[in-house]
């Protein structure tokens, strides 16, 4: 099971940090990837790190400006978000797949996720 947290209203420019907590499997053994879905639009990739914590994948619209990261002793995967614009208003919800190896990060599709969060509301205000 995943819970994502931390969502909330912000100011262009400014930041914020969500966060998503796993139970039920060894957190470690899982890849930890975001989504996100803005209004109207297809769920999108955000970006995916490896159960090692030492591969990152994001895409081109946040590279630069948001960052993953994990603690496996808080099973809880976090999303730190800089700069962020109008065009990151969405629904982000964390995603893991179970399987991969230590080094590998996840994929850039949904299918390739086995567990799905329920999804946290950012708004971000011009």
């Amino acid at each position: 099971q995943l819970q994502a947290s931390g969502g909330g209203l912000v100011q262009a420019g400014g930041s914020l940090r969500i966060s998503c907590l796993a139970s039920g499997r060894a957190f470690s053994n899982l890849v930890m990837g975001w989504f996100r879905q803005a209004p109207g639009k297809e769920r999108e990739f955000v970006t995916t790190i490896s159960r090692s914590g030492g591969t990152t994948y994001y895409a081109d619209s946040v590279r630069g400006r948001f960052t993953i990261s994990r603690d496996n002793a808080k099973s809880t995967s976090y999303l730190e978000m800089n700069s962020l614009k109008p065009e990151d208003t969405a629904v982000y919800y964390c995603a893991a797949d179970f399987g991969r190896n230590y080094y590998s990060a996840g994929g850039r599709a949904e299918t390739e996720y086995d567990y799905w969060g329920q999804g946290t509301l950012v708004t971000v205000s011009s």
